[in-house]
């Protein structure tokens, strides 16, 4: 492969991870995949102000994560491919194994203290 498009793939592939790397961005995803919602919607079920939601939004938007469409005075957001929710999910599952695994570590260490 092409030394420069080799490296464009992955900029861009940082570029998404990157606006997926903030706990507000994430917690917009999540709601968005109930469906179309306005800025409004997302603040209160969020309970995030306004501004907050609309500027997360907009990074979003310019990673082609999500799509916006404007109905009279209300601007509507969706995520732009279920692949990002499935990716989001699949993210959880890897971080559950995680905590998991920590966990049975923190235990197996607890065992090992309390019998020294």
């Amino acid at each position: 492969m092409d030394p420069e498009v080799r490296d464009g793939i992955y900029r861009m592939h940082a570029q998404i991870c990157k606006a997926l790397a903030d706990p507000k961005r994430l917690l917009i995803i999540n709601d968005l995949r109930e469906g179309e919602k306005t800025v409004g919607d997302m603040a209160d079920d969020l309970e995030l102000p306004q501004a907050t939601v609309s500027q997360h939004l907009a990074i979003l938007r310019q990673r082609s994560l999500v799509y916006s469409r404007r109905d009279g005075v209300h601007v509507y957001y969706r995520i732009a491919n279920e692949k990002v929710t499935r990716a989001f999910d699949l993210l959880r599952e890897v971080m559950a194994e995680q905590m998991a695994k920590e966990q049975e570590l923190h235990n197996a260490y607890k065992e090992v203290a309390s019998s020294e």
